[in-house]
């Protein structure tokens, strides 16, 4: 033993000679060095422990090399490796030089990669020193480097170890609250610990360690959380998912930081992937296992099934209410929600019971229903609502009864002036609570857009309600001078008092309130009670049926983003994705992001809810960006077998057909994926395509020859979904024109294209169909003036042969004649190709080989001529053994 360990010893000075001199292969003399080598005895510890650095870093950087040599040496050196070199590697982790630690992490690294370390050595020797490195009391240069080398061994360890031993440090570690930087690779590398040690000690000891690092004060902590989302998330149970992780990744998608919104929106779609399952995927859906959102138009906002709204009124989504899954955590449970959720129904609460009219955003905010009480009768309402980017505030818009010529003289002239005193304050203040609500959410832009829309609204609601008071005291001192009412447009010169004498003409101020904004048209006009009866009506049910039509397309469109399979939350943030605001605020590539996740959110949604992402994907489709659309185009043809026919037929022919007319980085995509996409559709509906191949002959650039080398490979796939009377007709001439190409790899596959659309008319029986075809390889290559055709055709005939593509005797009598002529061809390199397919092919086909064949005599003086030829490579391929086919005859094409 004592010998063993002067060998290794030995072992570690002679690599220190081969690094010097430059030979690492002298190493392995080593093998037979003897047992009273001297060079072995000589000072070792002196060499491997040098107070000189570089020395100590160049022998780590030998450390993999002389592993692999023990190990392959095993009998010989049983124990040497984890006797001697582990424990110098693991010292070296603590040498006071930062190039030394350096290397001898990285040979720790690839010495577990190669698997030389045991895992008891891991747990005695290894383990124990990165522990005391990242102990509280240790330097904080070695806890740094010695956290990120034991996040990067966690990956190599098996989960025994990491829970037994690196755990809890680890759970330690995340909660450093002087070093930024553990907590960094911490975070960095939190996904690697949740996946190794399960779902059970993550939802126990590293939830809480995760919640804390993505609230961190660091943005580049919250960021490093967002980017390991996706893995932490597969280590967790649904439940947990959906009720904590889902509210925690929407707050770091509204975080203060761009680079981390940056990131969490990057991530979102590989999040919402994790939420897939077999009943919301296409694969099967349990109708009784998943409870459906329904949409509702509540009591006590609608009074029909379809509310009411004018074509060019702004309109509240948030009215067509959805109902949650009883799985779906509530609003408080999430912490991320925010102000806006509360307020919404505050506002909408003074409205309730309103129809919908044409009235602008300013005049319905002064008022409510003339059917209703005081404003002062209500108290707005704090009531909790899941927050939604697509839910825009409006104005109630008033309504223009039926019954508005019923209204008595002396009742309205009684009611109208206090209620409108009354309740233009009451409303201001309502709009004036909603925009505090909304003030700590500005980051967002559909907020932005929520908080002009209401500061315009409070601002004219201020200027009408003052100008209304103008108006009545108008109306008050003037009303015997005004024989017909019109709507007031501008605001007096100067403010009025309210005479407190009664009006001399009381009709006029009866009908005042008929005149103003807030209770008719501004066209309305005071006229004769008849003829009011008469228009009124009309006039109603006219903009009620606009208002229905409306209504129900909006309410449409809601519903069509209702799904229960992810939070909705998650959703609407997904699909903000492609809002140009977003671009600017958060990434100019976010919607390339957005394409590139967007199979994997169908496939999570289900084609059931495919009526979700249909809209913004079509969006994508026509972004400007061509990165967008060339990442939809490569990955269109998943989104088919996702959706399935009739969808695809539906929803992503349209969307094909536009990407086949795009630049070329976008058609490429399609045309890598053709005949994927192509095998999913009808035949009808894929027999229309036979018309655009074609046109994929046609590039930008003629030098792109990628591009037709991939049509020829695509269309040898395609060939399988159509008719040989469609292959005859539309792909051989696109195969005979590849098989002309400039470039040699072009004409290489189309060769192989024109062998099987060979193979396809002559499987059908329709051998006429094949005669002519063979008529035009033979003009076409055979009796080519240029040599590269006439060698293409022996090529053609030789893989007609190997792939049995038509009878043997076909073949001899259509075929065979034209190769022979070619063995007296004037140049070299076709008769190589003739000598290689009638001795490799031909000779070897059981039709030949009959004794009394036709073709026997004249096939064997071919191939003594052959061999005879005056070309040296023309009689190596004559002469060579069938069973032999070494050389590749694409270098000779």
């Amino acid at each position: 033993m004592a010998m063993m360990i002067w060998m290794t010893l030995g072992l570690m000075i002679t690599v220190q000679t081969a690094m010097e001199s430059g030979s690492l292969p002298f190493l392995m003399r080593a093998r037979t060095t003897s047992p009273h080598w001297d060079g072995s005895r000589s000072t070792p510890s002196a060499r491997m422990f040098s107070t000189e650095p570089t020395v100590r870093a160049e022998l780590m950087e030998q450390v993999p090399n002389i592993a692999m040599f023990l190990h392959e040496n095993r009998p010989n050196f049983p124990a040497a490796f984890s006797r001697y070199l582990v424990p110098i590697v693991v010292r070296y982790l603590t040498d006071p030089n930062n190039q030394v630690r350096k290397t001898s992490q990285a040979a720790l690294l690839v010495l577990l990669e190669q698997g030389l370390i045991s895992k008891a050595d891991m747990e005695n020797k290894v383990c124990p020193v990165l522990l005391d490195l990242t102990d509280p009391s240790s330097d904080d240069d070695y806890k740094i480097e010695a956290v990120a080398i034991m996040c990067k061994l966690v990956t190599m360890l098996s989960r025994d170890t990491v829970e037994h031993l690196l755990l809890l440090r680890f759970c330690e570690l995340c909660s450093d609250v002087r070093l930024f930087q553990v907590r960094k690779v911490c975070a960095a590398n939190f996904g690697e610990f949740c996946s190794i040690v399960g779902q059970d000690a993550t939802e126990k000891l590293l939830m809480p360690k995760f919640f804390d690092l993505c609230s961190d004060s660091l943005w580049g902590i919250r960021k490093a959380c967002a980017e390991c989302f996706m893995i932490v998330s597969n280590s967790t149970s649904p439940e947990v998912r959906r009720t904590k992780l889902s509210p925690l990744f929407i707050s770091l998608i509204s975080d203060q930081s761009r680079w981390v919104r940056q990131a969490a929106f990057q991530s979102l779609g590989r999040f919402i992937s994790t939420f897939a399952n077999p009943s919301s995927t296409a694969l099967y859906f349990r109708e009784d296992g998943i409870s459906r959102e329904t949409v509702r138009c509540p009591s006590d906002r609608c009074d029909r099934p379809a509310c009411s709204a004018s074509p060019g009124s702004s309109f509240d989504l948030g009215e067509c209410q959805t109902e949650p899954p009883s799985h779906t955590p509530s609003g408080s449970e999430c912490s991320s929600k925010s102000a806006p959720e509360l307020c919404k129904k505050s506002y909408e609460e003074s409205v309730r019971g309103c129809k919908v009219t044409g009235t602008s955003i300013s005049e319905a905010l002064e008022q409510d229903c003339p059917t209703t009480t005081q404003a002062g009768d209500r108290e707005p309402q704090l009531v909790e609502d899941t927050y939604s980017s697509f839910h825009y505030w409006r104005s109630p818009l008033p309504d223009i009864s039926q019954d508005l010529e019923l209204l008595q003289i002396e009742e309205a002239a009684a009611r109208e002036v206090p209620i409108l005193d009354s309740q233009g304050p009451a409303t201001s203040s309502q709009i004036q609570k909603v925009l505090d609500c909304l003030q700590p959410h500005l980051d967002d832009p559909d907020v932005q857009a929520q908080v002009q829309v209401l500061s315009a609204a409070l601002k004219a609601a201020q200027l009408e309600s003052h100008n209304e008071e103008a108006d009545q005291d108008e109306v008050l001192s003037e009303s015997s001078e005004i024989p017909v009412l019109e709507p007031q447009t501008s605001p007096p010169s100067a403010p009025l008092s309210i005479q407190p004498d009664p009006v001399e003409d009381q009709p006029v101020l009866a009908t005042k309130p008929l005149d103003s904004p807030q209770s008719a048209p501004e066209s309305f006009q005071l006229k004769d009670p008849e003829a009011g009866n008469e228009e009124t009506p009309a006039l109603i049910k006219t903009e009620q049926e606009g208002q229905d039509s409306s209504l129900n397309k909006l309410c449409e469109e809601e519903k069509s983003k209702v799904q229960n399979v992810i939070p909705q939350q998650l959703l609407d943030q997904y699909l903000s994705m492609t809002d140009p605001a977003r671009a600017q605020t958060v990434d100019t590539e976010i919607a390339k992001h957005c394409a590139f996740s967007l199979p994997g959110v169908a496939l999570t949604l289900g084609r059931q809810n495919w009526h979700c992402l249909k809209d913004t994907y079509e969006t994508l489709a026509t972004d400007v960006q061509w990165k967008v659309r060339r990442t939809l185009a490569f990955s269109i043809h998943e989104l088919a077998v996702i959706l399935g026919d009739q969808l695809t037929a539906a929803d992503l022919v349209p969307i094909f057909n536009g990407f086949l007319k795009d630049l070329d980085e976008v058609r490429i995509g399609v045309l890598k994926h053709l005949y994927d996409f192509l095998k999913l559709l009808h035949a009808d509906k894929r027999r229309e395509y036979l018309y655009q191949l074609q046109e994929f002959m046609v590039t930008d650039n003629s030098r792109n020859w990628r591009f037709r080398y991939e049509l020829a490979e695509q269309l040898i796939l395609i060939i399988e979904l159509y008719s040989h009377y469609d292959v005859y007709d539309y792909l051989r001439q696109i195969a005979l024109t590849l098989c002309s190409d400039k470039v040699s790899e072009v004409r290489w596959i189309s060769y192989k294209l024109v062998v099987e659309i060979l193979q396809k008319l002559y499987a059908s029986g329709d051998h006429e169909l094949g005669l002519n075809f063979i008529n035009q390889l033979i003009v076409k290559f055979c009796h080519c003036p240029k040599w590269v055709g006439r060698q293409a055709f022996a090529f053609i005939c030789q893989a007609v042969v190997e792939e049995d593509c038509m009878p043997m005797d076909q073949f001899a009598q259509h075929l065979l004649p034209s190769l022979l002529s070619l063995s007296s061809d004037p140049v070299a390199n076709v008769r190589v190709l003739v000598a290689k397919a009638l001795r490799q092919s031909i000779l070897e086909k059981a039709y030949f080989k009959e004794p009394g064949s036709a073709h026997s005599d004249e096939l064997e003086e071919t191939v003594l001529s052959l061999q005879a030829d005056k070309d040296r490579d023309v009689r190596f391929f004559a002469s060579l053994n069938p069973s032999r086919n070494l050389a590749d005859t694409a270098a000779l094409i």
